[in-house]
């Protein structure tokens, strides 16, 4: 009887950590408000404009000085005579997006603001990305005119504001239907006839699942949360033969946990090892492919990935839960 209870514990052992392993596997691979026309004051200067408005995928800063040759590309971007009457025009990847009568894309700067509106793009930022005139503009067929607005900018101009936000175009755009400055730096988005980011799948800024995917210029697909910020991965953690967060006190200030997400409410994400846990602290934390994940303090805004690669230990998530960018282990 006794060798056949070992027998039986071996055997149990077995099965359970059979079943561990199916469930979480070894780690591998790396892998606004509108605003009436006239009613705001100038717009300020370059602080706060930071990096991101030069070419996709660069980091620059910007130049000091002016507006000076940006004011007047707007009308050479979107054509004679302004932007005209504002259209929807529907995109593949993006849905439906604001362009002007020429059928240039209008875009929004993630370092601007709605409330009250206002732009932080001048000098070269504004020679990369002319404002949008606000001269001789119509709102056209699905376009909302009660939030299309003005706001003047520092050498007098006028500039258009959709749901607040300063519009731009984007001088490497040389195409109607163009949408190369979608995602540069991060930062800068093509506008949504409602004056939201428009963002891959046809989503805007406020319609994002738990956990769901966005392509980052420079990572590819990488896993966002639920507010759209960059989720990340933690070297030191474990996803096998259960998950293991190996962040903790301090740590948790500058890498908050990720809550725990529904299985349903998830968009893109392998469902394989998408569960939640419970920490040494006693507080559940989601995971991916089993891999504890979290955010970044020192990410601001969404689509920011300022956690990239931090310490030789964070890392952006692929879909499949694996890491973007890490060295091979």
């Amino acid at each position: 009887m006794k060798t056949t209870w070992r027998s039986a514990s071996l055997a149990a052992g077995t099965v359970a950590v059979l079943a561990l392993t199916a469930a979480c596997g070894s780690e591998s691979g790396t892998s606004a408000s509108s605003q009436n026309v006239g009613a705001t004051a100038p717009a300020g200067g370059i602080a706060g404009v930071g990096s991101g408005y030069g070419a996709a995928g660069a980091s620059t800063s910007p130049a000091p000085g002016g507006v000076g040759a940006g004011t007047g590309t707007g009308a050479q971007a979107g054509g004679a005579g302004g932007a005209g009457e504002l259209a929807v025009s529907a995109n593949g990847d993006l849905g439906k997006i604001l362009t002007d009568g020429a059928g240039k894309t209008l875009y929004r700067f993630d370092a601007d603001t709605a409330e009250p509106p206002k732009s932080n793009c001048e000098g070269d930022c504004a020679t990369a990305w002319p404002p949008v005139s606000a001269d001789d503009v119509s709102a056209g067929d699905g376009i909302d005119k009660s939030l299309l607005g003005e706001i003047t900018r520092s050498d007098g101009s006028k500039q258009l504001t959709v749901g607040g936000w300063p519009a731009y175009y984007y001088a490497k755009d040389a195409n109607a239907g163009d949408i190369s400055g979608q995602g540069v730096g991060n930062k800068w988005f093509a506008l949504t006839p409602e004056g939201k980011k428009a963002k891959a799948g046809g989503e805007s800024d406020a319609a994002l699942a738990g956990l769901s995917v966005r392509k980052d210029p420079n990572l590819g697909e990488i896993v966002v949360d639920k507010n759209g910020m960059t989720v990340y991965r933690f070297l030191k953690d474990k996803a096998w033969p259960k998950p293991v967060s190996n962040c903790n006190g301090a740590c948790l200030q500058k890498w908050p946990v990720v809550a725990p997400v529904e299985a349903n409410d998830t968009k893109g994400v392998q469902k394989k090892g998408l569960m939640s846990f419970t920490r040494g602290d006693g507080v559940k934390q989601q995971t991916v492919n089993c891999s504890p994940i979290y955010t970044f303090a020192g990410d601001k805004a969404p689509g920011d990935i300022n956690g990239q690669g931090v310490g030789g230990t964070w890392y952006a998530v692929a879909p499949d839960g694996k890491l973007v960018g890490a060295p091979a282990q």
